[in-house]
């Protein structure tokens, strides 16, 4: 697996941080995590082959994780990249996915599920497991910040990443990812959270610690974390990995 971060930050405007999104490279095929308003220039900005790829997971409705999925999908529809495309597309998420899909056609007629190729939307709920391409299995749990919000662990069978996208605090958020390769966990906050829907770096690295994974991605961040120094905080901690701080442009061999 090879990850590259599109979107390291939140909603919140911010000069070097977009808002949520990863591209995974697996053994399999190609995984968009989330796809927020700046992701679909991001791919291109990183010269990601964005027109081939495999799948994308939407983790929870919030506007700064889909906010890019139906631009990317109009783009696609006329894009010249995409002409000559006919392997689908798979779109996954939690039961309502499709719904957005529909809001958005009838707001503007779009049609963006009709391409040039198949787009097979799948919609999942708490503790499935199914088949996100193949070669890549993948399992979801629910997670404290959306109704539909939900984690994923992804496993090639040659490495395994779970990414956490938004939440709260839950033990067994540690517990899904043991022993994982990668952990992209959320730390919105450095430190007295305002909103109990998120983590601050002390319950991020609590549920690492339960983890126990080979290295844990923290992301997410607001603006507060752009003067910290990040090391002697995550030192304090004792974390039983090596513990990163994301940035928008960073790759990860995994």
């Amino acid at each position: 697996m090879h990850l590259t971060v599109l979107g390291s930050g939140t909603s919140h405007p911010h000069p070097t941080r977009s808002s949520t999104s990863f591209w995974l490279e697996t053994a399999a095929g190609s995984v968009l995590l989330d796809c927020s308003a700046a992701a679909i220039h991001r791919m291109a900005q990183e010269r990601l082959p964005w027109a081939e790829l495999d799948a994308i997971w939407i983790s929870h409705f919030h506007l700064d994780h889909i906010g890019g999925l139906a631009p990317f999908l109009f783009g696609m529809k006329h894009a010249a990249e995409t002409e000559e495309r006919r392997k689908p597309l798979t779109i996954c998420g939690h039961l309502g996915l499709k719904a957005l899909f529909d809001a958005v056609d009838t707001a503007g007629n779009y049609r963006l599920l009709e391409q040039n190729f198949p787009v097979d939307i799948v919609e999942v709920s708490e503790g499935d497991a199914f088949t996100l391409i193949d070669g890549v299995a993948a399992r979801v749990y629910k997670t404290p910040h959306k109704p539909e919000s939900l984690a994923i662990r992804l496993d090639d069978g040659e490495n395994v990443l779970v990414f956490t996208s938004d939440t709260g605090f839950d033990p067994k958020i540690g517990e899904f990812a043991a022993d994982s390769d990668l952990f992209v966990i959320e730390s919105s906050f450095v430190a007295n959270k305002v909103v109990d829907t998120h983590l601050e770096l002390s319950e991020a690295m609590e549920l690492t610690s339960i983890a126990r994974p080979k290295r844990a991605l923290l992301n997410h961040l607001y603006p507060e974390w752009d003067d910290v120094k990040f090391e002697d905080l995550a030192r304090g901690f004792s974390p039983p990995c090596e513990v990163l701080l994301a940035f928008d442009g960073m790759t990860i061999e995994i």
